[in-house]
């Protein structure tokens, strides 16, 4: 198992550790309910280090990443980040990544941790560009400094931070490392994320220097169970539960990513079909009033009619009530449509609601 430069600090931390994607990472340090009010709060930090970055660098990188992603790369100027997805021929989703454009003629890709091999191999099957990849993710360290503190924890370090728009993201130096602080999260609270390359000295350097610009404001660590949590209380997808090859952007709600008007990208056919054939079931946020947890796979059903499934759900931290998102038959996918989920036995009655579940 892989560990991150930050290992041996979550081992003093007293942090849970669990394998994911190939790493030994901090499922949480107290608890994931502390965790998460932390950063609907105040201010925690992430170590986010096991996802992947890929460099896109030619003359025609432009031209490539228009090709493998849904978003409209045009739209992009240097010093801007772009959420966007990767489709299969068939509109199935290969991944949904973060695109920063770094140069005029190079781009960085931020990928899901658990699928770097895949992802990779995908864009160099489509490289018919002549552009460069090259998979720079053992080399970067990322730390998510989130929360409504995160802007102030930040100023002590990067002054040039507190105008950045969100979205955008700057070149600046930290402990005499290079960094790239990006206006970017997973949580639906202000907060940047820092990329940096450099020794497990170099890295432990800044996430002290974090923490101790963070320490009139109470920063914690807080780890991947929270993370889980903070997302999906703003209906953010989580690859491998909420989307994957099997759904396409339309019915997970993406479509504000699928630009099918630009002239060309892989499964645009597909999707243009799709939107024209009206999708078959969509991914549905649903709110409860009782006590029981709904998790992945959990049946959905309507009366005695069967629905569809849960693709994500939890305990919100915030509301004090489960909430979970699944995929729906579109029949039965209208706002404050009753449901019942099937947990083993018993059956747990909620509603369809909007996204987000909590208000920001």
């Amino acid at each position: 198992m892989k560990a991150t430069r930050f290992h041996q600090k979550h081992v003093e931390l007293g942090a849970k550790l669990v394998e994911f994607a190939g790493y030994q990472m901090p499922i949480q340090y107290t608890s994931i309910i502390d965790e998460h009010r932390a950063i609907r709060n105040s201010v925690g930090v992430f170590d986010v280090s096991h996802m992947g970055e890929v460099t896109i660098k030619g003359e025609k990188a432009l031209d490539f990443v228009q090709h493998i992603t849904t978003n409209d790369v045009s739209k992009l100027t240097v010093g801007r980040v772009q959420y966007t997805a990767m489709c299969y021929e068939d509109g199935g989703i290969v991944d949904d990544l973060l695109l920063y454009q770094m140069g005029n003629t190079e781009y960085m890709l931020v990928i899901n941790a658990s699928n770097i091999a895949k992802d990779i191999d995908w864009m160099n099957k489509n490289n018919s560009f002549g552009v460069e990849i090259i998979n720079e993710s053992d080399e970067y360290s990322l730390l998510a400094v989130q929360g409504p503190n995160s802007k102030k924890t930040l100023a002590k370090i990067c002054k040039d931070a507190l105008e950045m728009e969100y979205y955008h993201f700057l070149i600046s130096e930290c402990e005499g490392t290079k960094i790239i602080i990006s206006r970017t999260g997973y949580t639906g609270e202000l907060g940047y994320e820092i990329y940096f390359k450099g020794s497990e000295e170099e890295a432990l350097k800044i996430w002290d220097k974090i923490f101790g610009a963070g320490k009139k404001f109470a920063i914690k660590p807080i780890g991947l169970g929270a993370r889980d949590t903070l997302r999906l209380e703003m209906g953010f997808c989580l690859y491998g539960n909420d989307i994957d090859k099997t759904t396409n952007t339309i019915e997970a709600g993406l479509g504000w990513i699928t630009k099918v008007q630009k002239d060309s990208f892989i499964g645009r056919d597909a999707i243009i079909k799709i939107k024209e054939n009206g999708i078959s079931r969509k991914l549905v946020a649903i709110l409860s009033e009782e006590r029981m947890i709904p998790r992945q796979g959990y049946e959905i059903f309507n009366n005695s009619t069967l629905i569809g499934n849960i693709t994500s759900g939890t305990l919100s931290p915030v509301l004090g009530k489960p909430i979970a998102m699944g995929y729906v038959s579109k029949d039965f996918s209208d706002i404050d449509t009753e449901v019942v989920i099937k947990i083993r036995n018993k059956e747990l009655v909620g509603k369809i609601v909007k996204l987000p579940f909590i208000s920001k």
